[in-house]
């Protein structure tokens, strides 16, 4: 059963992540990735919600099958490279600056916010 749910929130989570990159991008327009940075931020601040206080089965459908899907590391690292390449060093490290803090502070604002209720 676990593994049903861990397949259904992450065929939720892939188009979802793709859709919001997509969006996101469009709006900003800039060599940033705003979209990849916006499903990783929004995803750590679910992730901390559902995992400090929901039931194992909204762990499985929603911690680690849809926020899996939602937010990736691998093209966080891409990107990195790419924007490194293309001569943006100082948007490289400000977006790996940026995604590490802003992350964290998620998935911790989202631990809190579940733990107090």
């Amino acid at each position: 059963m676990t593994l049903l749910l861990v397949v259904l929130g992450g065929a939720l989570g892939a188009p979802a992540r793709y859709l919001t990159d997509l969006a996101v991008q469009r709006l900003h327009g800039t060599a940033f990735p705003w979209g990849t940075w916006t499903v990783n931020v929004a995803g750590s601040f679910l992730l901390g919600l559902i995992a400090s206080s929901a039931a194992e089965w909204a762990v499985a459908l929603v911690g680690i099958g849809f926020c899996g899907a939602l937010t990736t590391f691998s093209t966080f690292g891409y990107e990195t490279v790419r924007l490194s390449e293309e001569g943006e060093v100082p948007t490289a490290v400000a977006y790996v600056a940026g995604s590490i803090v802003a992350a964290l502070t998620a998935a911790a604002l989202g631990w809190w916010l579940g733990s107090a209720f």
